[in-house]
């Protein structure tokens, strides 16, 4: 990993449609060293894949949630069930294993409070293990990346 691969690396985190010869030309090389960079950094895992920043409440998903999670006890058993149930709700858009005061923090976006009330009953008590659940909700949104800076 070079200032090249670097400067690869911040123009795709920047805008994932440009082709390799936009990219060519910004990092000043032809094109053929810039396409092997590019698959290189996708076959080393650098570049784990190219997604769309998509704004949530335009697709009637206007309410954002971060949900502590914690759990009665720490086994094996019960981390590995609770990450395989939350990896199927498809209002979870991010869970995050931590340390500290909770187990686990997700990000949710629902449409409205009905929606998240029957989120929580319906689909989030009823797994396994959870002691715990605290609900922070969103105001405004301040600043939204994905981009690493080096």
């Amino acid at each position: 990993m070079d200032a090249i691969d670097r400067k690869i690396l911040s123009l795709l985190q920047e805008n994932a449609k440009l082709n390799t010869k936009e990219i060519a030309e910004k990092v000043g090389l032809t094109l053929s060293p810039t396409f092997e960079r590019i698959k290189k950094l996708e076959q080393q895992q650098y570049i784990k894949g190219y997604v769309a920043l998509v704004d949530g409440g335009m697709l009637g998903r206007s309410i954002t949630v971060f949900c502590q999670i914690s759990l009665f006890k720490h086994s094996k058993e019960l981390i590995e069930n609770f990450k395989k149930e939350v990896g199927s709700l498809p209002e979870i858009i991010s869970c995050h294993h931590v340390s500290g005061n909770y187990d686990f923090l997700l990000k949710v976006a629902v449409s409205n409070m009905n929606e998240y009330q029957n989120f929580v009953v319906e689909k989030l008590s009823v797994i396994q293990g959870i002691s715990n659940m605290q609900s922070s909700f969103v105001m405004e949104e301040i600043k939204n990346e994905n981009g690493w800076v080096w």
